[in-house]
């Protein structure tokens, strides 16, 4: 399977950069996963950087997974379960500090959320990945999610 993870801005915080970066060594026997670093916007109205940030977004042309606080609560199991039935290929969007434009919501092949909970957008990053690697061992039956 192949994983593409677009989220706007560079990751900052060294200890969720580590966190990422071992769930991407542990995710390369499941599957192939890039992440695309989208250009964030800074010193504008938030309305303003939220429609040039996803602009960035749409401009990629690929159809995606929307993560947002807003979106549908799964279960490690049934995210395992979502996974499968994406085929080949899922590409996953994660927005700024202030979440992404309307226009990205509108377009999203299905918008999730990582928990009830607001985590940071780096923080969800890590989430993220480390939801997707469970998911990996639950489609397995590897002994990491008990």
């Amino acid at each position: 399977m192949k994983i593409r993870v677009i989220w706007v801005g560079k990751t900052k915080e060294q200890f969720i950069l580590e966190g990422i970066n071992k769930f991407l060594r542990l995710l390369k026997p499941f599957a192939g996963v890039s992440i695309t670093e989208v250009k964030e916007e800074k010193g504008r109205p938030v309305e303003e950087m939220l429609e040039k940030e996803g602009e960035r977004i749409l401009k990629l042309q690929l159809p995606y997974v929307l993560l947002d606080e807003k979106g549908k609560n799964l279960s490690s199991p049934e995210f395992a379960r979502f996974l499968e039935g994406r085929g080949a290929s899922v590409n996953f969007v994660l927005g700024g500090a202030y979440g992404v434009s309307d226009r990205v919501k509108e377009r999203s092949a299905a918008t999730l959320a990582l928990s009830k909970m607001t985590f940071t957008h780096e923080m969800a990053r890590l989430f993220l990945l480390e939801q997707v690697y469970r998911a990996f061992t639950i489609m397995q039956d590897r002994g990491y999610h008990h």
